[in-house]
């Protein structure tokens, strides 16, 4: 396998890393400070056991850290180059609409439903 090969690779782990809604926005909760699990439990709405496993799933890609303080443990983003590809994404998605939500392979189903509709 070539270099380009593995970066190429190694890219595409950190977007399917990134590709989850719920993951997306405990990287947008945690790029304004720590949280604990709890935390992002009450900012996302989302059960106990889905944040836990979705934080397991950035911090085993290395993008969220975690600091054991007592019986809690509050996470960070590991990289603020994190924020950099957020705002970077975002600019993007501004620059072409919703050229990306409306994809046949990778858009929103709801999404498409709503632009046939207009």
């Amino acid at each position: 396998m070539t270099i380009e090969r593995v970066e190429l690779d190694a890219a595409a782990a950190l977007f399917h890393g990134l590709s989850d809604g719920t993951r997306l926005a405990i990287v947008r909760r945690l790029a304004g400070g720590e949280a604990r699990v709890a935390d992002l439990v009450g900012h996302l709405g989302l059960a106990q056991s889905t944040v836990s496993a979705h934080v397991a799933c950035l911090r085993d890609c290395g993008l969220v850290d975690g600091r054991p303080q007592g019986r809690q443990v509050f996470y960070s983003l590991a990289r603020p180059e994190l924020i950099e590809v957020l705002t970077a994404a975002e600019a993007l998605l501004a620059a072409t609409g919703n050229a990306v939500a409306l994809c046949p392979n990778y858009g929103t189903e709801t999404l498409r439903d709503e632009a046939r509709h207009v």
